[in-house]
């Protein structure tokens, strides 16, 4: 036989073969899945007897199969027995000497006791799982309802395919005459932390709630233990070692029911890539538009709005016309490459390269017109940009976002101006909520006499959320603004140096009138201990009012 016909017989041949991962046109792995799982119940079904004793002499020789595996599996839902399993039989899986696993084991463990304190003193969310096995090594009596049903519900082919959408719009139609009562307490910060009364002289100490807070002699041992585990080498080792395990037993996952795991992604009515709800988080309120959708946007408002009063300069106001004039631009010669606002590689660990980014065309006077609330013109640019943006999201139906507003403490007034804006341009929508970012910048504000110390600043943030939380009258579009508020973050240069440790023998709020910024850690303890504070005020006070968590990450 020549070599022609052995080649065009083996072309023959591969035509009518299928390597075992590719799937013919005419047979839907829907199909191919239906039929293996048919024949694999009509085998069990035959052979469960001896299945069953199979299965019993085989646990009993295997005596050694990984803890972790095994709980996991107990609790797996039912339509997840059909996936393949690995479990890892032996002592030591790390490489390392089984007394320093034990130990650095317990010092994460540790580290994960103090993290669920603090989330549970705050009122947040803790995850469920990690919090049902911390209760099985502390041996605590069971909290029936902090442990639901682990399980997914299962999918439903009836059930509805998109969230409610509210039929009213939250900040119109309001009328500030059925906001909830005036509970009549009174509140004032002392060491940095919201007391409050329940009359109207907070001098009066034996009438203060019981709304518990983070003792600082407390809190101090715990950060340094956390300080602690950070640099400690075993911890590292171990916990480098744990999820490069983690990584690769995915991989394998992956590599074994890579096929399964498709098959029943396409089982699930009504969704795929393009319709999951998907959220974006970290997104800066002033930077949440693409370029291309603020040259837009500006280059509109300069032929709508040619002639209106945009900016005070000496006691004049400039129209919109003169402030371009004034930089010798004109709409046509805007463009994206002249915004330069795109965060590109070169600012990756530049913070202030980055912040140079916010200003269109590098000019703050254009920063303060289109992307700032409180302004000549009240934020009105900014707040129909950022409804045009909530705009398409609404559109695409299956994107969310948390967009990330600005509070500084330098004035008390900060919050009812956020919220007047909010509500009288009606921004909102629900497919947004909002997360407050507070930079730490007390340094600038004490340097320019704007602030006489840092309590100064401690009130600023809390007070006005305090007095509209005892008496929503008092700030009636605070009230409505905050029921969207999602939490706080602290943000600012992590890179600088400090010049301070947090310790005991830190000054208080009251006494801190240094020029230097308090170290991160002492920034933290009292913006987390105010908002546990309000936090139990909320949850208290009748009605109850939404509460507001800190981010994770920060607080």
């Amino acid at each position: 036989v020549d070599g022609n016909e052995l080649l065009a017989r083996s072309l023959t041949d591969s035509d009518m073969r299928c390597a075992p991962y590719e799937f013919p046109e005419e047979s839907p792995i829907e199909q191919l899945e239906e039929k293996r799982h048919r024949l694999e119940r009509q085998i069990i079904t035959a052979v469960r007897p001896s299945l069953s004793v199979c299965l019993s002499i085989h646990l009993l020789k295997d005596s050694h199969v990984d803890v972790v595996d095994q709980h996991h599996m107990e609790r797996e839902p039912l339509v997840e027995k059909n996936f393949q399993r690995v479990s890892i039989s032996g002592d030591e899986k790390c490489g390392v000497p089984f007394t320093d696993l034990v130990d650095a084991a317990k010092c994460v463990v540790k580290a994960l006791f103090i993290r669920e304190k603090y989330m549970a003193l705050s009122l947040q969310t803790f995850c469920k799982t990690t919090a049902q096995s911390l209760q099985e090594l502390s041996q605590r009596p069971p909290d029936i309802n902090a442990y639901e049903d682990l399980h997914d519900s299962p999918v439903d082919s009836d059930m509805s395919v998109h969230p409610p959408v509210s039929e009213t719009h939250p900040y119109e139609g309001q009328d500030m005459k059925n906001l909830p009562p005036d509970s009549g307490y009174s509140c004032r910060m002392v060491d940095g932390v919201i007391h409050v009364y329940t009359t109207q002289n907070p001098m009066d100490k034996s009438t203060e709630l019981d709304l518990p807070y983070p003792d600082l002699q407390e809190y101090i041992a715990d950060m340094n233990v956390t300080m602690a585990l950070i640099i400690n080498g075993p911890v590292k080792s171990f916990c480098y070692r744990r999820l490069q395990y983690l990584s690769s037993k995915f991989q394998m996952h992956v590599l074994l029911n890579e096929m399964k795991e498709l098959a029943a992604q396409k089982k699930v009515p009504h969704r795929d890539f393009y319709n999951i709800r998907k959220v974006d988080t970290h997104i800066h309120a002033s930077s949440c538009m693409n370029q291309k959708h603020l040259l837009r946007f500006i280059k509109s408002a300069m032929k709508k709005y040619p002639d209106e009063i945009v900016h005070m300069e000496g006691g004049r106001g400039q129209t919109l016309t003169e402030v371009f004039e004034d930089m010798n631009l004109t709409a046509y010669d805007l463009s994206v490459d002249t915004l330069d606002m795109h965060a590109d590689r070169n600012t990756f660990h530049r913070f202030d390269k980055f912040n140079s980014k916010y200003n269109p065309i590098g000019e703050s006077i254009l920063r303060e017109i289109f992307i700032k609330t409180d302004n000549h013109i009240h934020g009105k640019y900014f707040g129909h940009i950022i409804k045009e943006v909530m705009s398409d999201l609404e559109e695409s139906k299956y994107q969310n976002a948390e967009l990330r507003l600005s509070i500084y403490g330098r004035s008390m007034d900060e919050w009812d101006k956020l919220a007047l804006w909010a509500v009288s341009h009606s921004v909102y929508s629900d497919n947004v909520r909002w997360l407050v970012q507070i930079p730490r910048l007390f340094d600038v504000y004490r340097t320019k006499q704007q602030l006489s110390n840092f309590q100064q600043m401690l009130e600023n943030i809390f007070l006005p959320l305090f007095e509209v939380t005892i008496n929503p009258s008092s700030h009636p579009q605070l009230h409505l603004f905050l029921q969207h508020v999602l939490g706080f973050d602290s943000v600012d240069d992590e890179s600088k140096p400090e010049h301070h440790v947090f310790n005991l023998d830190s000054p208080s709020p009251a006494r801190w009138c240094d020029d230097n910024n308090p170290p991160y850690s002492y920034y933290l303890y009292y913006m987390y201990a105010n908002m546990t504070v309000l936090n139990h005020l909320r949850r208290y006070s009748h009605p109850p009012h939404h509460v507001i968590e800190p981010l994770q990450k920060g607080l």
